[in-house]
């Protein structure tokens, strides 16, 4: 397994539309592994392939408490979601020690394939509903901090350029 570097706001190919996976084989399974020991190591709950300029429709996440319980999103689709909805902080590997308040649905059930390429669905709330929804973004192109202000992404951005340019 290979660390991956990881895109961060606002490098324009976070922006980028995914594609579907065309089949899992040895390369996906490369990429699955690699894209959980990044998340790993960066100490994050998800990870889409997309962050690390992959951009096809696979996702990694861990929510669990003792971080061993990941789960693969390979071509995963919502199939429903809640009419409720909840705000909460949200972060990102992408735009990192920015947190701010994302509207997503409560509940969403899920379709994908697993890290096997065997078709799975799952309901999910709480953290996993938040993650899910968030990391299915970044495969659309869509970074958390477009759900902010016009003046918190700017101030997002200005911040990250000068960090970017203090790290180089």
């Amino acid at each position: 397994m290979a660390k991956l570097n990881i895109l961060r706001y606002p490098d324009p190919r976070l922006h980028t539309v995914a594609k579907p996976v065309q089949a899992v084989d040895a390369r996906i399974h490369q990429l699955v592994g690699d894209m959980l020991e990044s998340m790993y190591d960066a100490d994050g709950v998800g990870l889409a392939a997309t962050q690390v300029d992959v951009h096809e429709r696979v996702i990694v996440i861990d929510t669990s408490d003792a971080r061993d319980d990941p789960r693969v999103l390979i071509n995963p689709e919502l199939v429903a979601t809640s009419e409720e909805m909840t705000l909460a902080d949200e972060g990102c590997l992408s735009v990192p020690l920015i947190y701010d308040k994302v509207p997503r649905h409560a509940k969403v059930t899920v379709r994908s394939l697993d890290r096997e390429g065997k078709q799975q669905e799952f309901e999910a709330e709480g953290l996993l509903a938040i993650c899910v929804q968030h990391e299915m973004d970044h495969l659309m192109g869509k970074v958390f901090v477009e759900y902010l202000s016009q003046l918190k992404r700017d101030r997002i951005k200005t911040k990250m350029l000068k960090k970017a340019r203090e790290d180089a």
